[in-house]
């Protein structure tokens, strides 16, 4: 989403919302005449990123927040490149021969509409969300996790308790950090977690400078494919050698979501206790 967001940024701040066209009513939070009251003829002032969602910010402050879920897109092109199709479900006209295009495949992504920065601040989802990684210190870091008894990959994963990590830079940060998914959070110890934060600011960056991950699916606001899925260690790589001790990677599911480690560098603490 960070890749998405700069993209857009660039794309289309300071340009004017000509047209708007909602070919599917149900990616909106909000009626079809509400978004073209507020958006139709508005700047776009910057776009940035909160946690998984996109923020498009208005010249007068009105937002409109897209959550693309799992195989929604917020593509930029020109209007003689585009082929409307049944996914595509929002159309919004740019001055200059472009369009900006909401495609979402499997209908659970959405729009919402927020009339102010504070209308934002006040929706549930919004309030809910815990830090930005990129923004906390170690300190402020350890500090998240502190009196917390859960395994920590699913505690990666929690939005409320820290905003955007996914389950690729959970599994990629954890291995950096020599932890096993299944770990407590209270038998980590202050120095694991300075490696995990460490690891986890090393993974995000990497990932940001490579233009994100790509598999089926994702591409940036422009339609470029991201290359970090180049240099994953372990997210997707289960039978694979180690690419630190040469064994192989192993495969399990922790709360519903697939972990991908190395049971030699990340050592599973309970299996350890058992006799």
């Amino acid at each position: 989403m960070e890749i998405v967001a700069r993209c857009l940024d660039r794309a289309l701040a300071g340009s004017r919302l000509q047209d708007v066209r909602v070919r599917h009513s149900g990616c909106l939070r909000c009626s079809d005449r509400e978004l073209g009251t507020a958006a139709l003829g508005k700047r776009v002032s910057r776009v940035r990123r909160r946690a998984k969602l996109v923020l498009l910010e208005l010249e007068d402050g009105t937002l409109l927040a897209f959550h693309l879920k799992m195989t929604g897109r917020l593509l930029v092109t020109r209007q003689e490149d585009v082929e409307l199709d049944k996914h595509t479900h929002l159309v919004f006209s740019l001055p200059d021969d472009r369009v900006f295009l909401f495609r979402d495949v499997r209908k659970f992504g959405y729009c919402r509409l927020f009339a102010t920065r504070a209308e934002l601040r006040a929706w549930p989802f919004y309030a809910g969300l815990g830090p930005e990684p990129l923004d906390l210190d170690v300190t402020d870091f350890v500090g998240l996790f502190r009196g917390r008894r859960g395994r920590i990959k699913p505690l990666l994963l929690d939005q409320t308790l820290l905003a955007g990590i996914g389950n690729i830079y959970a599994d990629e940060s954890l291995h950096l950090a020599g932890i096993h998914p299944e770990t407590p959070a209270d038998a980590i110890g202050y120095e694991g977690y300075v490696g995990l934060h460490t690891g986890l600011i090393r993974v995000l960056q990497q990932a940001i400078e490579a233009g994100g991950s790509t598999f089926s699916d994702f591409v940036d606001a422009s339609g470029t494919s991201g290359g970090f899925q180049n240099n994953f260690l372990v997210y997707r790589r289960a039978g694979q050698p180690c690419t630190s001790c040469g064994g192989g990677l192993e495969r399990i599911t922790v709360t519903g979501r697939s972990s991908v480690f190395c049971p030699v560098c990340q050592q599973n603490p309970r299996a350890e206790q058992e006799p």
